[in-house]
């Protein structure tokens, strides 16, 4: 009781909001974020059309891009065009991945403008009429953002509010507001949830049904019976369900060894290669225009053959002729110490190049002989079929009435296939999974840690008690004090943001998936748990409206009363919203742009060039920047959820505004990368949709109870009851929505496969194949076009087999042919060339 005391003293008297500070920071935050916005998106507009190496680099690589639209070379007139693209062409160049990130932002659009124009032409009036309150909160106020409600009546219970009210209590009857726009913009989400997740079902069954690539007849079989663990077993198993003929089988064995040899063979051919690079030296530059400055040695021309004379013999077995063509460098043979003897203490010096070519000998025969070898086979395998429904009727059933055994799953695409993760047990997989996943539960705790003290910021009181003399001159200069207090803290959220899906990355992969998808699909939950936990509710929690260090000393007190709690969240929520509109200002306004000037690849290239000496390491500084959906989709969703939670309080004019202005800035952002500059998989199928309602779901009910709580803060506790059964409404929605909706975004529908034998059983609706109509299949019977997604296109020739078993590593010739090929490689290093030669051989480790 001592501590309600102490805290009603310290609030008896109401002092207004300061509504001018929050502006001056607001227009701060607006002027630097569009400074910087501005001045990368003017140096994009000048480089796009100089660097086309760096800015189109997937319309000029892919052959999928090539039917996009070419973009004007005029300043501002590429927009235009970019805009214009249809979803059908997205489709046919970027596939179902791109085509469902893009729909996101167009349904958050949707959202946002119907949110946005109420909260313009009724909510904001109502709230200036009858409460004065233009949405300008300030976080600096020791005073909650309802200034008509003690915190300390509201803190010893409801019993005595009745008694506690005052004679100048203003009108409540405004407040019946709140409840049917909660309702009305909650209803308005679940319908362009269930419109825009049956128009994806619609395009994505149409887009699967309609093509046949190995994928899409693959089974992952797991969980395979020790007397199952052969090609001919699993196969007269598949084929006695009757479900269909069986085309081939890949069971996945214990290939590390394997994998062991030919990833250390791609080490010493990387030394190799660099030690060539020293003792050939480095050559005069001829630099592609259309890239990055890089150092491009100029290839100069080979000396002529002798009479009677082949590259192999000069190079192989003559020593001296080897000399007399390298004499006129006049460089000596680098050289690489080597330690021997007891316990490898003793060391020498010896040549490199003589030294890494027999140790790449070496290598190259026991990767032979490591071929030749019958390795233990694994509870995994690839089950290819003879046709899309009967892979689709294996994944959609249960096979064997045994638990964890035979489980089947859709196939990741050959490409996307994580090799060195399919000889790993279950138990191991296991234990990684739940060893990574107490490690993120501790980093959730650190970073919370770390971001209180950042919260502290947005409070004077707080930054007073440890640094009296900032707080003293903060609060004379508005403009340092409107930087420190917001411009701060969303630079280093937003470079947190930018750092730590790095980590999460990293975790996901080393929990032993088994594609390259799965991993994507984890790093975006992760990343999503990060943004929302660390960004969203610990700035809720502790970036209060008044002192935060208060709130601690109190939170054994608080704990006891759920009103003060309460109390605490709602006006957190209204006193935060000047600084979540500046993170969305800064993130849409300030960081799009430099993500357009793919300002990350181009400030790390420097260094990359720095190190790199062989072509091989210019011709990878010279490969696109590869797009992630999992570092760019968290944060997404995150300012969509801050939009949803705002879309009612007084100052959702604010956040919604600046919200649609961030959408619509990122839709045009991400087109642009997706088709022309970045390179990005293609067959995940759109399963992050999934995700992204999910998320979209939870963002819902977020914000019915901040809607509840405010309600009750106002002491309109029968308003507040009255939003109970819409949570619950929207916690059987996300039920109704994964029984009925996901299953369509993980399998093909039957009905929707094309069979050329029994057309009128197919089911299109779309128009995206009419797209495809000028690209004709060779595979096709009687020469008939039919349009070629870009799955079978990126697929053609491909085969679920570890790569090691089968690509050509070992080198079947001597030291001739192995000096011959990296002098050619390196004398043709200049320009274009390297980057189009590196592409077609990106499926291969040999030079």
């Amino acid at each position: 009781m001592e501590d309600f005391e102490i805290f009603k003293k310290k609030n008896e008297t109401w002092h207004p909001v300061d509504q001018t500070s929050n502006q001056k920071a607001l227009y701060t935050q607006l002027v630097i974020s569009f400074a910087l916005g501005l001045g990368a998106f003017l140096t994009f507009c000048v480089l796009r059309t100089k660097w086309t190496g760096l800015y189109a680099a997937r319309k000029k690589q892919h052959e999928a891009a090539s039917s996009l639209p070419e973009l004007p070379n005029t300043f501002f007139g590429w927009i235009p065009t970019l805009i214009k693209i249809s979803d059908e062409e997205v489709l046919a160049s970027a596939g179902l991945d791109a085509f469902v990130f893009l729909s996101f932002f167009r349904m958050a659009k949707k959202y946002l403008a119907v949110t946005l124009f109420f909260a313009l032409v009724v909510i904001l009036p109502v709230n200036v009429h009858y409460e004065n309150d233009w949405g300008w909160t300030d976080t600096n106020s020791t005073e909650p953002s309802i200034p008509w409600v003690e915190p300390w009546t509201v803190s010893q219970g409801l019993t005595t509010l009745k008694k506690s009210k005052r004679k100048d209590h203003p009108p409540t009857t405004h407040l019946w507001m709140y409840v049917a726009f909660t309702y009305l913009f909650s209803i308005f989400a679940f319908y362009l949830l269930i419109v825009e997740t049956k128009r994806i079902i619609r395009i994505r069954q149409d887009y699967l049904g309609s093509q046949s690539t190995i994928t899409d007849r693959t089974i992952r079989l797991s969980g395979i019976p020790p007397e199952f663990r052969s090609e001919d077993k699993i196969k007269d198993f598949i084929e006695k369900l009757e479900i269909g003929k069986v085309e081939s089988v890949t069971l996945c064995r214990n290939w590390k060894e394997l994998d062991d040899l030919i990833a250390q063979r791609d080490q010493v051919l990387r030394k190799l290669e660099e030690a060539w690079t020293v003792f050939l030296g480095k050559r005069r530059v001829e630099r592609n225009l259309e890239s990055l400055p890089v150092a491009q040695p100029l290839p100069p021309d080979p000396l002529p053959l002798q009479s009677g004379e082949d590259e192999e013999s000069r190079l192989l077995n003559d020593v001296e002729a080897t000399e007399a063509h390298s004499a006129p460098y006049a460089r000596k043979r680098p050289a690489t110490r080597i330690w021997y003897g007891r316990f490898n203490l003793q060391s020498k010096k010896i040549d490199a190049i003589d030294y890494y070519t027999e140790k790449l000998r070496q290598l190259d025969e026991k990767i032979t002989t490591a071929r030749q070898k019958e390795y233990p086979p694994m509870p995994l395998a690839f089950v290819s079929m003879d046709s899309v429904a009967a892979c689709q009727m294996a994944i959609q059933a249960i096979l064997d009435p045994l638990p964890m055994r035979f489980l089947a799953n859709p196939a990741p695409a050959p490409s996307d296939v994580v090799w060195r993760n399919t000889y790993i047990s279950r138990t191991s997989r296991m234990i990684r999974a739940w060893s990574i996943t107490v490690f993120i539960a501790f980093l959730t705790v650190f970073w919370s840690a770390l971001l209180v003290p950042i919260a502290g910021l947005l409070n004077l009181e707080s930054i007073h008690k440890v640094w009296p003399q900032l707080a003293e001159t903060l609060e004379k200069h508005q403009i340092g004090g409107a930087l420190v207090q917001t411009g701060l803290p969303t630079l280093i959220l937003s470079l947190l943001n930018i750092a730590v899906p790095y980590l999460y990355n990293w975790l996901s992969n080393m929990q032993g998936m088994t594609s390259q998808g799965d991993v994507e699909l984890s790093v975006i939950s992760k990343n999503f748990f990060f943004t929302f936990f660390n960004l969203f509710v610990v700035f809720t929690v502790f970036g209060t409206a008044y002192n935060f260090y208060g709130f601690v000393d109190s939170f054994r007190d608080a704990l006891r009363d759920t009103t003060r709690v309460a109390y605490t969240l709602a006006a957190s929520l209204q006193g935060l919203a000047s600084f979540y509109v500046n993170l969305i200002i800064l993130q849409g306004l300030g960081l799009f742009p430099f993500r357009l000037l793919e300002f990350g690849a181009v400030a790390l290239y420097p260094l990359g060039l720095i190190g790199a000496k062989t072509p091989r390491d210019y011709a990878e500084l010279e490969q696109p920047p590869v797009f992630s959906y999992g570092f760019f989709l968290p944060q997404t969703m995150l300012i969509f959820i801050i939009c949803t939670v705002y879309s009612v309080l007084p100052s959702s004019w604010l956040v919604l505004s600046f919200g649609l202005i961030y959408f619509s800035i990122g839709a045009i952002t991400y087109k642009y990368q997706l088709l022309y500059a970045m390179d990005h998989r293609q067959h995940s199928t759109g399963r992050a949709w999934t995700i992204i309602c999910n998320r979209v779901i939870l963002g819902l009910i977020v914000f019915q109870l901040a809607m509840a709580g405010v309600l009750a803060l106002k002491t309109a506790f029968k308003r507040s009851a009255l939003i109970l059964p819409l949570i619950i409404g929207t916690i059987w929605f996300s039920y109704f929505f994964s029984r009925s909706f996901e299953p369509l975004t993980l399998f093909i529908a039957l009905r929707s496969i094309h069979r050329p034998d029994h057309p009128d059983t197919y089911v299109s609706e779309n128009s995206f194949t009419q797209a495809l109509g000028h690209r004709v299949d060779p595979s096709a019977e009687n020469g008939a076009p039919r349009g070629r997604t870009v799955d079978e296109q990126r697929e053609t020739g491909l085969r679920f087999m570890n790569p090691n078993l089968t690509s050509e590593y070992v080198c079947q010739v001597h030291l001739g042919c192995l000096r011959t090929s990296l002098l050619i490689f390196i004398f043709r290093l200049g320009g274009v060339w390297i980057t189009k030669r590196h592409n077609t051989r990106s499926g291969s480790n040999s030079p």
